[in-house]
């Protein structure tokens, strides 16, 4: 017990080191704006921020409270650092609690050496982990958000996504539900950033292709990831020996990469790669569940009001204050709707067909039709 308080004051004092940088360094936009000794890439970006700001508080119903109107230039590649981990047969990702907030799916260092000693021990004991660059995150209102360089770094029309994704954060926050809140917060960022971009088409990655074009790819791997996470959820579900579970996981692991090869190969689409290479395991498809799994419920609430953003976050605050199993049922309608939805082109991506010879690992593949392999993708 003593090491765990311990081990718990010493992550509260990293965190408020941490948010102290972030307040003391920095520097009002504006000011940037106007000195003329402020690099061309950077007043670039800085541009995009406000313009974006402006853009959330007018067309998206999102709050217009001084966040993102400072800039943080940090010495580092991320704001900050996530550990994700899930056990070795499970998809259930561990949960850190916090005051106010509630029980979270991570737990986030500002320096990196301290996110990997905290994923080593939870190695050694066995469980999946992951540790993750993050460029920003949300105090939820209660503190003005800064821009931060590491957020700088990525393209224009993902900056201008992430802005919309930590504002729908300071809208609306369900304590102890990362899931609902993620999954919220995704899908106000990417309709949002569809909306913003039909208005802003400078900003768009691909001006020869309309949006929402460019992100239908994208849509669809984070499905083909979700579908997999079931058929192995329900491998997890099944009572088999621990070596043999343990053989059942990694070959449903190296089919879930033959079978993204041919989603990338088919598409000539390699943008996903990195991501893939890194070796995947629980801790991974949790997280992609936890931002992905209930953004299709929240996009058709959305379409329900017409794309009126403010009726729509009306909806959504009613429906935080339901319970837990209501807000998970909700969730659930949209993940159980993927199958219903198309993908960027025709061609197949995978079959799931087991080969015969080994029942515990063609658990993957006797979820779905077998004739069908990945329905989202297949379509």
């Amino acid at each position: 017990m003593l090491m765990a308080g311990c081990s718990t004051l010493g992550w509260y004092g990293q965190a408020a080191r941490g948010q102290l940088e972030l307040l003391t360094q920095r520097e009002d936009i504006e000011n940037l704006l106007a000195a003329p000794d402020t690099p061309p890439e950077t007043r670039r970006k800085l541009e995009l921020v406000m313009t974006a700001r402006d853009f959330a508080h007018d067309e998206l119903a999102l709050p217009d409270n001084g966040s993102y109107s400072h800039y943080v230039d940090l010495d580092r590649e991320a704001v900050l650092w996530n550990v994700v981990a899930a056990p070795e047969f499970s998809l259930e990702p561990r949960t850190w609690c916090y005051p106010m907030v509630g029980c979270l799916a991570y737990r986030g260092y500002f320096r990196r050496d301290g996110a990997q000693r905290l994923a080593e021990r939870l190695a050694a004991q066995g469980w999946d982990v992951r540790v993750s660059p993050v460029a920003a995150y949300s105090t939820l209102g209660r503190l003005r958000d800064p821009v931060t360089s590491p957020m700088l770094a990525w393209s224009e029309h993902r900056l201008a996504g992430l802005i919309f994704h930590e504002l729908a954060h300071q809208r609306l926050f369900v304590r102890g539900d990362t899931t609902f809140n993620e999954s919220y917060a995704s899908a106000v960022e990417r309709a949002g950033l569809e909306r913003f971009l039909k208005h802003h088409p400078e900003h768009h990655p691909d001006p020869a292709r309309p949006a929402p074009g460019f992100d239908e790819m994208e849509a669809a791997f984070n499905r083909m990831l979700l579908d997999f996470r079931n058929r192995l959820q329900a491998l997890y579900a099944r009572d088999l020996p621990e070596a043999e579970m343990r053989r059942a996981k990694q070959a449903c692991f190296e089919r879930l990469q033959q079978c993204y090869r041919q989603f990338r190969d088919c598409h000539n689409d390699y943008r996903f790669d990195t991501f893939m290479q890194r070796g995947l395991n629980n801790a991974d498809l949790a997280m992609v569940a936890t931002y992905q799994l209930g953004t299709d419920a929240f996009l058709d609430l959305l379409a329900e009001y017409a794309g009126d953003f403010e009726r729509f976050h009306q909806a959504v605050e009613r429906l935080a204050e339901t319970g837990p199993e209501q807000r998970a049922a909700f969730l659930a309608g949209g993940a159980n709707a993927n199958s219903d939805r198309t993908s960027p082109s025709s061609c197949r991506a995978c079959c799931w067909q087991g080969d015969g010879d080994e029942p515990a690992i063609d658990a993957c593949a006797a979820q779905t039709n077998p004739d069908k392999g990945i329905r989202a993708i297949d379509r």
